[in-house]
């Protein structure tokens, strides 16, 4: 299957990673020589994709004239949040953007090793709209750099995912996703999680996860990005 829309979360402060985001949205930190939501722009569009949904809030005129002089595909649409809407609300107002059709859903400050064919066209070859609300991609954590969390999930046999926390096994979750609008049928208004919505998925069976077992780079804060960035060049670079 091929997916024409995406959206990339970039509306959020980046608090962790002050004083770089008083004055620089964290989709616009460089990492490994590239702002992270340029890598995952182009990503996209070597995916397939023709159009993004960019959400903007922090700092939002800086990343605008960013996203305004960028070339080549995809072409970008800006969901303007006024207040913050957090994960979930941003999504929900974007959706007349995006369509009917199941998109990708990237955190704009992520960072991973890509081999080929890339983690979106895997995530679009798995994809199964008839079993599926939600695809995520997840990573050991042995396999994730600079990150000291429990973890997010377990996954069964079949792919669907169990939520768990602390338990040997758990999964990552990287931030690179593909959901149906469907999932957001009777979803509050306002600012609200996606945790919400994958909950009431894992409870309908609905929530599956894809394997990811090169590596994933966590970045935080400023001292953590000078971590990961040591770390991708031992690594031979994030185009594996």
């Amino acid at each position: 299957m091929t997916i024409r829309r995406a959206m990339v979360l970039a509306a959020g402060h980046g608090r962790r990673m002050r004083p770089i985001t008083d004055s620089l949205p964290k989709p616009l930190v460089a990492v490994a020589g590239r702002a992270m939501i340029d890598r995952i722009l182009d990503r996209l569009a070597a995916a397939g994709v023709e159009e993004a949904v960019v959400n903007a809030h922090h700092l939002a005129p800086v990343l605008l004239r960013h996203l305004e002089v960028r070339s080549g595909p995809p072409a970008i649409h800006v969901s303007p949040e006024e207040e913050l809407l957090d994960t979930g609300g941003g999504v929900a107002q974007a959706l007349p953007l995006l369509g009917p059709e199941p998109f990708f859903l990237a955190n704009s400050d992520t960072a991973w090793r890509d081999p080929a064919p890339g983690a979106f066209a895997r995530l679009a070859a798995a994809w199964d709209g008839g079993a599926m609300d939600g695809l995520l991609l997840l990573c050991p954590r042995d396999v994730a750099f600079g990150y000291d969390g429990p973890g997010d999930f377990l996954m069964a046999e079949d792919g669907r995912l169990h939520r768990a926390s602390g338990t040997a096994g758990t999964l990552v979750f990287m931030g690179l996703q593909i959901l149906h609008p469907r999932l957001f049928e009777g979803a509050p208004r306002g600012a609200f999680s996606l945790n919400r919505l994958y909950d009431r998925a894992i409870a309908a069976g609905r929530l599956f996860g894809l394997g990811h077992t090169d590596r994933w780079y966590h970045v935080g804060t400023p001292e953590a990005l000078h971590a990961v960035e040591a770390e991708i060049a031992r690594d031979g670079g994030l185009d594996a």
